[in-house]
């Protein structure tokens, strides 16, 4: 890669670990808003199914947007736009006004993944896909991580407040790289088509399209599965006091980045489906490791063997959708699905949340069985999917 396709991923990479950076945040807080507000954990995870739920509407919005007038100024917006609701939630007065710019900071966040997975994967050569995917997908375990170490140093000094107020910082970061980002090659070759062109193309394609929501639904339930209600299992049935928590989620997300570029790499030798099943049989196989193990070691190793799986398999996605997307909505599909996959799974963090009640308080049998029913169904369906590896994505492929 030149140093311009390098430019390219490094400005997505940050993009993309910045809205992991403003999400993860509060998932480490759930307590202190539910205590802030009066309301019951049930009641403030909600956020986080609000925030999930509209995810698929900005993927719509702006997705078609990137399709119509370019990746490079959608990304450009959404950046900005996110942390900024990120921002003002931290300041909300009540738990109604909090969830509503949760809601809104969900619409904006929905909009990065897409546009900002096509720019990348429609400006470097096709040898560099699977690598470049993993690096891509690893900015959201980096920005998982860059939330654990903000929530070890700086939440004692700030409160769950002031650590929210941190997720604008990096906007402006990333706003400054992105000013020297070009344009997508291939949205300047297809630049003509017109609306209804693309919606024939859409309508064509509804059988991928289902299976990849599919996908996408079990992707998100083993993601957020193991990752928001995680800090709080360590706190409440663990015992763990923040610090060593941050500390293990730092230990995790970095198993996280390190599995999803090996896999990334790994899936341009063996294929993308071959890489995805071998993660989802991974995720099973460290089931018992992850939720019952009782000794920090255990717990620390567990958690870190479990990212590695589940981020493993995510690292693959960045190039898998883009390769099975019509190219005429390359800025739309990858993102809408995505997100869709998103919406489906947006109630994880309250039915878990329920689910432990149901069983006795045992908030680890309930992250259990949803991460082990995620990873079979991935197994399951991946098995059956298409494989469009070295995809033709824009002239300079050929």
């Amino acid at each position: 890669m030149g140093r311009t396709e390098r430019g390219v991923v490094g400005a997505a990479f940050l993009g993309w670990s910045l809205d992991a950076f403003d999400f993860f945040l509060l998932v480490f807080v759930l307590k202190d808003v539910a205590r802030t507000y009066h309301a019951t954990l049930t009641e403030v995870t909600f956020a986080l199914f609000l925030t999930l739920a509209a995810r698929p509407v900005g993927a719509l919005f702006f997705g078609r947007l990137a399709d119509s007038v370019g990746r490079k100024p959608v990304l450009m917006v959404v950046v900005a736009l996110y942390p900024f609701f990120a921002f003002l939630s931290a300041l909300a007065p009540t738990i109604g006004i909090f969830l509503l710019l949760r809601t809104l900071f969900g619409v904006a966040m929905g909009g990065e993944w897409g546009a900002g997975a096509s720019l990348v994967m429609e400006s470097i050569p096709p040898g560099c896909r699977g690598l470049v995917s993993g690096i891509l997908q690893a900015g959201y375990p980096f920005g998982y991580l860059l939330a654990a170490l903000s929530y070890a140093w700086v939440y004692p000094l700030v409160g769950w407040r002031g650590l929210l107020m941190l997720g604008i910082l990096p906007a402006f970061v990333v706003l400054l790289v992105r000013r020297q980002v070009p344009e997508s090659a291939a949205f300047s070759e297809r630049n003509q088509l017109k609306g209804s062109s693309r919606a024939g193309v859409f309508f064509f394609s509804w059988r991928t399209a289902l299976f990849a929501i599919f996908l996408m639904t079990a992707f998100n339930f083993l993601g957020h599965g193991t990752q928001d209600l995680y800090p709080t299992f360590l706190e409440t049935m663990r015992g763990l006091a923040p610090g060593t928590v941050g500390a293990i989620a730092v230990l995790y997300n970095i198993g996280a980045v390190l599995g999803g570029v090996f896999l990334g790499a790994l899936s341009e030798r063996i294929g993308r489906r071959r890489a995805i099943l071998y993660a989802a049989l991974a995720v099973l196989l460290v089931l018992p490791l992850w939720g019952f193990g009782g000794s920090i070691i255990t717990i620390t190793a567990g958690a870190f063997l479990m990212q590695c799986a589940v981020q493993g398999a995510w690292g693959v996605i960045p190039a898998y959708l883009n390769e099975i997307s019509p190219p005429a909505l390359r800025g739309t599909f990858p993102g809408a699905v995505y997100q869709t996959g998103n919406l489906l799974a947006a109630a994880n963090a309250p039915f878990q949340s329920h689910l432990a009640k149901v069983l006795g308080g045992r908030l680890d049998l309930a992250l259990v069985a949803v991460a082990g029913g995620a990873a079979l169904s991935i197994a399951l369906l991946i098995g059956r999917g298409p494989e469009n590896r070295g995809e033709v994505l824009h002239c300079h492929d050929l």
